[in-house]
């Protein structure tokens, strides 16, 4: 491979690191590119970490003969087989000694001493080198502090000196054009993970400025855990966030199930809004919703009886209404969240859950505009007085159809 090539190469990288080639992608296009151009690269997988959290890493493959899976996301290390077979990879000896290169011929003595070696021997493959670019402090954000990459040839004469040349030189750019994209996914993902789909997409797309919001008509959920605070106070500390993520785990799921978007979790509380056309269809995803979550509520409390473990109910409050849907906060801490009478209503509503010993309460604007199939099962409990509000509001629930 020539300088013109190499040069042809890196721009090929760099602009397709800047237009958000998906990692699977680069390296392949890489692999290839340079196979084209006279280095015999067979085989590769490239790895780096990531800010999931479900995985602390993800791995990209390409080979030149097979179809094989490109793109595996690992989960957090602990005891089984795969950390067993991290533990004795290239990678995690080049991040355990510092090192920068680790290369193995596979056709004379060089010992077969890391994970996937013996294979590669096996399938025909010469020669094997495994390289390591760190980051440095200012380019490092959680764990995402180095791009690992091997490749393997099935050339009799293995990778020559030029060739390793050429890698060396190229592979600092697909280090780049990796993290490049890398970065830019673990910012959607963390946007997602704590602002929500919907708002996470708005704030990413520019809606940033601090007092931007729309003023949206939308079904509001909120939900909070039956005797919490109790249950709390009786078990062990250590079963309290297991407890959450649980309950947590089967709210969040059934809000989005149903279409809807989960603003803020606070303690055991969660706020949820549902959009739709018609405030008619936002109503009925919010109970699509409610009856989603029941049916994982009455699994969840099995299997936590089973176990021994506590087990409660979920207050739920469901009203309609304006509110305004964006930024609020300070200059340098925003949060994009809903405000308004309705979202304190709604707030009011699930308190009074557990005094009139019910699992829902609705407002009179909610109970009016649900859909005619629920109307034969609603039931008023009468006017109450809501906590900063100046008229007594009737409530209703829905009473199970025999």
């Amino acid at each position: 491979m020539d300088d013109r090539h190499v040069i042809e190469i890196t721009a090929w990288l760099m602009q397709s690191g800047l237009k958000g080639v998906a990692e699977a992608d680069l390296l392949a296009g890489f692999c290839e590119q340079c196979r084209i151009n006279g280095l015999p690269i067979e085989r590769s997988v490239a790895v780096i970490d990531t800010l999931h959290p479900i995985y602390e890493r993800r791995a990209f493959r390409w080979d030149s003969r097979e179809a094989i899976e490109r793109v595996s996301e690992y989960g957090f290390s602990g005891p089984g087989e795969i950390a067993d077979n991290w533990l004795r990879s290239a990678f995690h000896h080049l991040e355990a000694t510092g090192f920068g290169e680790l290369r193995r011929n596979l056709t004379n003595s060089d010992p077969a001493d890391f994970y996937l070696l013996d294979d590669l021997k096996a399938a025909g493959f010469t020669d094997f080198i495994a390289m390591a670019h760190r980051f440095g402090d200012g380019g490092t954000i959680g764990e995402i502090d180095c791009f690992f990459s091997h490749f393997a040839t099935r050339s009799n004469e293995g990778f020559t000196d030029s060739d390793i040349a050429v890698l060396r030189d190229l592979l600092p750019c697909l280090a780049l054009a990796v993290k490049c994209v890398t970065i830019s996914g673990v910012a959607g993902t963390i946007a997602k993970v704590y602002l929500g789909q919907d708002a996470a997409n708005q704030v990413l797309h520019g809606k940033i400025t601090r007092g931007q919001s729309d003023r949206i008509s939308a079904a509001l959920w909120f939900s909070d855990l039956a005797n919490f605070t109790h249950i709390s106070e009786t078990v062990d500390p250590e079963e309290i966030i297991p407890m959450l993520n649980d309950y947590a785990d089967a709210v969040i799921s059934s809000v989005q199930e149903a279409g809807g978007e989960v603003l803020k979790l606070m303690g055991d509380g969660t706020l949820a809004i549902f959009k739709g056309r018609r405030s008619s269809e936002a109503c009925c995803a919010a109970l699509n919703a409610r009856a989603l979550l029941d049916k994982r509520l009455l699994d969840l409390k099995a299997q936590r009886r089973i176990e021994g473990r506590p087990v409660t109910d979920v207050y739920l409050g469901l009203h309609v209404g304006e509110v305004f849907y964006g930024n609020i906060g300070s200059e340098d801490r925003l949060d994009f969240t809903v405000i308004g009478p309705a979202v304190n209503e709604v707030s009011r509503i699930v308190s009074l859950c557990r005094s009139l010993q019910r699992r829902l309460l609705m407002s009179a604007s909610f109970a009016a505009i649900i859909p005619p199939p629920q109307m034969g099962s609603l039931h008023s409990t009468g006017l109450h007085a809501l906590r900063g509000v100046n008229r007594a509001q009737e409530l209703f629930t829905l009473m199970p159809v025999i």
